[in-house]
This record gives C-alpha cells, structure tokens and sequence, in this order.
C-alpha cells in the first residue's frame, strides 16, 4: 500500500493523476522506445492488428475489433490492461473510482468541499480497472449505464436525489477500460444509451439526466457481418468507435504452430519423454488451413484456432493412452492417432451442406487427406521411395494401427526395402516410436498419391499394392 492516505499527501509528495487515455499513452512510448512488445503471447498480428492498436492507442481513441471467432480479440482487449500503471490513488469509498483531485459523483463532490485536503485516498491496483461484459439480448440499460435503486429510496432518499442511482458496468469502469464482446447482440435501445454516454457523456436514468464526464476507454468486439448497416449496429453508435481493427486468422504454418504450442498446457508425462514429429504439426496446422480456404466450410462463422489446438490435445491423448497400456518408453503420436481428432474438429466448424448424402465426418477426411499430402509433399518425393512401391507390388502387405507397439514397426522397417532411408531422409528419428511414426507418414503419403492401396480391417489399417 502507498504512504500517501489523504489528497493533502498526494498533493503533497506532487502525484499526478492523468486521464486513461493519456496513461496508456504514456505506457505505450515508454514500451515503444524500449521495444519491448506491448501484447506478448499474441502471435501473427506484428505487422497488421499490432501496428493499427498503436496508432489508436496514442491517439486515444475508443477501438472496435472486427473478426471471426478465434481471432484472440478478446485476449487482445484483456491485454490492454497491462498497459495500465500498477495503480492509481482514488477516493476512499467510491464506486467510480473517482479521481481524488476532480471527482465527479455527486457524494464525493460534496465530500471534498467538506473535507478538502482531509479527503481520504485509496489505490486502485490495475486489474480492477478493467470491466468487460458479454452483450446478449436481454442486457438492459440498467446493466450498462444504471437504475434507480429502491433500497436507497426506501432508505428515505429522494427520488431525483442523485445518490439513488446504482450505477452499472461502464460508470464503474471509470478510470478505466470498459470491453463488450459482440456488441451487435445489444439492443437498439442499450446501443443508444450506449452511444449516448461515449458521446455528450449524459447518464439518463428513469426520466432525468446527469452530466457524468467518465474516464473510460470503451473497447469492442464484433463479427464483420453483423457490424454493417445492414446487420444489427445501430450507425450512430458504429461512428462513436473512432477505430475499427480488423483481425485475422494466422497466415503461414509457422504461426499456427506457434499459437497451437503456446496455448495446449505442458503436461506431465510421468517418466515418459513427450516427442512429437514436426509433420504432424504441420498436418494439424494445415487441417485448419485447408478448412478456412474450403468451400465446404461456412467461413462465415469462420475456423478458430482453437481447432489446431483442441486437435493437438486429441492426438496428445490418443499417445499417451497407447503409452500407458502398452507400456512404451515415450510418448509419440503418429498418423494411426489422427482419427481422434474428429470429435474435436466437428463440433467446431459448419459444413455447408449436411445430409444424407454429405456427413461431416466425410467432409473431415477429405481435408486432412489435402493436409497429410502437403506436409507429405514437402517433407519426402515419391520418387525416392521407388523400392518400398515395388515392395508391395510385389504382393506384401504391412499393417499400422494406433494400438499397434512402436516395436513391432521396426521389424517392418527392416523388411521392406527403402522405407529405413526414406525415414532416416525425414529426420534423425532413431527411437521406436519416432520411427513408427515416420513410417506411417510415409506409407500413408504413398497412399494419397496412389502407388498403394489401403483398407480397414477393424481397428487396423492395412497397405498393399
């Protein structure tokens, strides 16, 4: 806690109080001339969402994020706090955190003419200088802006007494910054409570107003399609948003394994090492990359990231139950893992056309077969693995399976002529497991370019010519 108790401190030890736009001003340059980044853990957006939140930042402006689902708006918004000094000294009591030197509710006001210098101070640590709401339909005025409470009127208050009022969300925000995720989901009618209070600052509450001059960054969030004249924004609240961010999916692979990493929480493993190949990474980045470029997909609604990483988790699991009841030495999810990750992918993307004749799961497979090719494609030429396609041309067979021993693969490996130099080609992938792995990238690439066939025997996959 400070030493400073009372305005006399303050003003004596000389802090100053700056408005909320120029503190987080102040805080950006300060980052920006020591380069540090002002949103770590946000990846892909360096030069797009991050340079456009600068611009807005320093010009103090109130900010709307445009974006499908999964796009991080909300962590973005969240972040902003940090942008924030530690805290700031506010009067004792107060539930709008009122700025001791020029308060503006009514109570503290008449507080300060009474007590002056006396006046009592608190501090107000930045993580409760952040109010967020989700907007859905029944979010009223009263939950935004405030109402009249009848407990204070019953207490023997007036009823154009102002300190009848209970103020809502955005007021007790003040100092601060106030979020709305999908603000096209607020009613007309709160929009322009809203707009009304970014504006000419007025609180109109049960058929009187009072001027109340807030200090509040007002951030939000919003699917492009419904933040158009034609969705459910309202235009004058829509030009009260000085800015408007459009956000993104991540653009390269790379940026999609990186968010992919960060985000699925580092697990233990017992004694068992995690190694994960990096095609299937790639594999599992792809699959949603493929989905967003896929006429099949609704890409209005879009396809989040959290696809990639929910269908990280599935595969992570899938290796670590095979680990634990076949008892290997590490865990390694391989391709046979990769049929986990339907119950993970359908609940999260729309095909456009579901029927008899289309199923979701078909729609799924087609995509990953698109994504095992690429990743194939890059990593390995079939043309190096001549002798494994005149292996099974031969008339042999091989079998994979996800309950399949690491150990039994590599019998397979020594027996099949080229398949030890096409794994060695991807990496040094010397133990069991790794090279299981490998081996079922491989068969499974020849597979998708036709050179061999594969069919399902139970819970077995079988490759022959």
């Amino acid at each position: 806690m400070r030493p400073q108790k009372t305005l006399g401190d303050l003003k004596c030890d000389g802090v100053a109080v700056l408005e909320v736009r120029e503190e987080l001003r102040k805080n950006l340059i300060e980052r920006l001339t020591r380069a540090e980044r002002i949103l770590p853990g946000i990846v892909g957006y360096d030069d797009s969402v991050i340079p456009e939140l600068e611009n807005a930042i320093l010009a103090g402006h109130h900010m709307v994020f445009l974006g499908e689902r999964g796009q991080a708006k909300s962590r973005i918004i969240r972040s902003l706090v940090g942008l924030l000094d530690e805290e700031v000294p506010v009067v004792a009591g107060c539930e709008l955190n009122d700025n001791p030197y020029a308060p503006i509710c009514k109570r503290c006001i008449v507080r300060l003419s009474e007590l002056g210098d006396a006046l009592p101070v608190d501090w107000l640590r930045r993580e409760r200088r952040y109010g967020e709401k989700l907007a859905t339909p029944d979010v009223s005025i009263a939950d935004l802006i405030g109402e009249i409470d009848p407990v204070k009127v019953a207490e023997g208050r007036y009823l154009a007494d102002e300190e009848t009022i209970h103020y809502g969300l955005v007021p007790r925000s003040n100092r601060g910054i106030f979020a709305i995720n999908e603000l096209p989901d607020l009613t007309e009618k709160v929009q322009v409570g809203l707009f009304n209070l970014m504006e000419e600052k007025d609180v109109q509450i049960k058929g009187y107003k009072i001027q109340l001059p807030l200090d509040v960054v007002i951030v939000a969030s919003a699917n492009p399609e419904d933040y158009t004249s034609r969705g459910r924004i309202i235009t004058p609240l829509k030009d009260r948003f000085d800015v408007q961010i459009r956000t993104h999916y991540p653009k390269t692979i790379e940026d999609e394994i990186a968010i992919m990493e960060q985000e699925v929480p580092q697990r233990e493993y017992g004694q068992r090492p995690l190694r994960v190949p990096p095609f299937l990474k790639e594999i599992l980045a792809q699959l949603t990359m493929e989905a967003r470029a896929s006429s099949e997909i609704n890409q209005s609604s879009g396809v989040s990231v959290r696809v990639t990483i929910n269908n990280y988790e599935s595969i992570l699991s899938n290796a670590e139950k095979r680990a634990l009841r076949l008892r290997e030495p590490e865990v390694v999810p391989r391709l046979s893992d990769l049929p986990s990750l339907f119950a993970s992918t359908t609940g999260k993307i729309e095909v456009e056309y579901v029927g008899e004749d289309v199923k979701e799961e078909d729609v799924i497979e087609r995509l990953l077969n698109r994504a095992i090719l690429k990743v194939f494609d890059k990593y390995a030429k079939v043309d190096d693995l001549k002798r494994v396609v005149e292996y099974f041309e031969q008339g042999w067979g091989v079998e994979v399976s996800d309950v399949m021993p690491s150990e039994e693969y590599l019998e397979g490996i020594r027996g099949i002529p080229g398949l030890r130099e096409g794994i060695l080609a991807l990496g040094p992938f010397e133990s069991p497991g790794l090279m299981a792995a490998a081996a079922e990238f491989l068969l499974e690439g020849l597979h998708l370019h036709q050179k061999v066939n594969k069919e399902r025997e139970g819970g077995r996959y079988v490759y022959r010519a």
